[in-house]
């Protein structure tokens, strides 16, 4: 009989389980709309023009993200954009930030919990991050958010020296929460912040004359470096800086409507973190004073609010995961074992199924068995030709038989249902990674929509318009074709001889007008199987 596992794992195995999830599929896809194709326009046009003051997205400039994680992914476009695609070289920034706060998180567990229980509690807060479900996909995309989840790690990771190094921890709670704020924004660090403030009046524990040291030191370093990048655009472009300064404290929608998609978001975002943090606020109402447990609870609270007032979109609850998982892993120390082991085998039921379909999706498109799912597939994805993949299906075996091994040998332990999740999430990325990934992103690149309409624009033209192109498209059109059109003028539409239309396959009224102006049709190009978007390029006759 083989060896069972048991849990915790050794800091080595974590170390593997972060890989198999960060690196599947990481850098070898194109730009996907629509974050991910926003944040590589930023890099490509830091890049092109090497302005890192003032971001720009195909010549037009955007402030709707801090540049800290567009800097980073530069800095890996510039060092390995030599051996492989720029996008995919500078999309290793998320992996880098995705690994940081897998480890930050992990030693802030350990570090801010009972010493006889450290490692489980360390184990329990790596795997519940990892097994959340919002980090899926947009582990693997260029997303600003994940370098603020990074921070938000590192600052937690300072809060158990408050009271024994207040000067040390202080700056470095400082400086991850200034971090945060040029990653994405003010929310996360505020809400932290705030939190930790009001543990210094609650709490017993952080109730002494070493608290202002800790909370001043902090408050000073956070300003200094939060302000790195706004006191440098206000230098650079005062008018760009006031721009922003409206833009970062706009709220969108309203309370009710924001409630609405938070709870409808966060309820399988923060899947299976959510019900154990819950369940962590019930079994330990009593000790709620200590720190370790008020701060990371009331972090979560105050985001959450601050999400729902300002407006919640599925990538700012990416900060939010840091305090969640550390908060909920206190929690599986006194988890009952119904509860358990009904996580333990829905998860391994869910991902099972889930496997199975990738499996049986990728045997279709190779084989044309079964016939249905095969005419789905290619109906979908219309021209796409499946090749056999033996690197890709040999991965995809070895993690099944992983993760079979993982579900059937390891030994009874309170991780186990958070170890099995975790395997079935890795399990689940790096199937699909392996065997759809090219066939998906065969749909979602913008590439031949680029190369087809640079062939149909005329050497010469002196200008291009553009009319409702999304920014995300804008910006794939410019990395991959170095098409960069300027807005159309409806008071003068003749202004520009070309005018390329972002459209609905179904009709043309966005067509370019004008009275007595007669515009011929050169390009009418959308992506495989795109139900949704068509880009027609029109020129003006004279």
């Amino acid at each position: 009989m083989p060896p069972g596992i048991t849990l915790p794992p050794s800091r080595a195995a974590l170390a593997l389980i972060a890989a198999l999830f960060i690196l599947p599929g990481l850098a070898s896809h194109d730009l996907w709309k629509s974050q991910d194709a926003i944040g590589l326009g930023i890099v490509h046009s830091m890049a092109v023009t090497g302005d890192l003051i003032v971001p720009h997205i195909a010549g037009e400039r955007w402030l709707y993200d801090q540049p800290l994680y567009h800097w980073v992914a530069l800095a890996f476009g510039k060092l390995l954009g030599a051996f492989i695609e720029f996008h995919g070289a500078a999309r290793l920034a998320s992996g880098l930030f995705v690994g940081a706060a897998f480890m930050l998180i992990y030693r802030a567990a350990r570090r801010w919990s009972d010493p006889a229980l450290s490692r489980t509690t360390a184990c329990g807060a790596f795997l519940l991050l990892l097994g959340c479900i919002g980090l899926l996909v947009h582990a693997h995309e260029a997303l600003p958010e994940l370098a603020s989840l990074a921070a938000m790690c590192g600052a937690l990771i300072a809060l158990p020296f408050a009271a024994r190094a207040p000067a040390g921890a202080g700056a470095l709670f400082g400086l991850a929460l200034g971090l945060a704020f040029l990653a994405a924004g003010w929310m996360a660090p505020v809400a932290l912040a705030l939190a930790v403030l009001l543990a210094h009046l609650v709490c017993t524990e952080w109730r002494t004359p070493r608290g202002p040291v800790f909370l001043g030191i902090a408050a000073i370093v956070a300003l200094l470096v939060a302000l790195i990048w706004p006191a440098a655009l206000a230098a650079r472009a005062p008018d760009a800086f006031t721009e922003w300064r409206t833009i970062v404290f706009q709220r969108e929608g309203t309370v009710g409507s924001n409630l609405r998609q938070f709870f409808a978001t966060a309820s399988w975002f923060t899947w299976p973190a959510w019900p154990l943090a819950a369940w962590t606020a019930w079994s330990l109402r009593r000790r709620w004073r200590e720190p370790r447990l008020f701060v990371s609870a009331l972090a979560v609270v105050l985001l959450a609010a601050l999400l729902i007032v300002w407006g919640p979109a599925d990538e700012n609850l990416l900060p939010l995961l840091a305090p969640l998982s550390l908060f909920a892993a206190h929690g599986i120390f006194t988890l009952r074992r119904g509860a358990a082991a009904a996580l333990d085998w829905f998860g391994a039921l869910t991902f099972a199924v889930f496997a199975a379909v990738v499996w049986v999706g990728y045997i279709a498109m190779l084989t044309g068995l079964p016939a249905p799912v095969a005419r789905n597939f290619a109906r979908i994805a219309p021209g796409y030709v499946t090749h056999v993949q033996v690197l890709g299906m040999l991965f995809a075996l070895a993690l099944a038989a992983a993760w079979v091994y993982l579900v059937f040998y390891t030994a009874a332990s309170p991780l186990r249902s958070l170890a099995r999740w975790a395997g079935g999430m890795v399990l689940l990325w790096g199937t699909f990674s392996a065997l759809w990934m090219p066939w998906v992103d065969y749909q979602k690149s913008y590439r031949s929509v680029a190369l087809q309409l640079k062939t149909k624009l005329p050497v010469g033209a002196p200008c291009l318009a553009e009319r409702n192109l999304g920014v995300s498209q804008a910006a794939t059109l410019d990395y991959h074709g170095g098409i960069r059109p300027q807005p159309y003028d409806v008071v003068k539409p003749a202004a520009c001889p070309l005018v390329l239309v972002q459209g609905s396959p179904q009709h043309e009224l966005d067509a370019p007008g004008g009275a007595g102006l007669h515009w011929r049709k050169l390009a009418d190009v959308g992506r495989p199987g795109d139900r949704a978007e068509r880009y027609r390029l029109y020129r003006l006759e004279r």
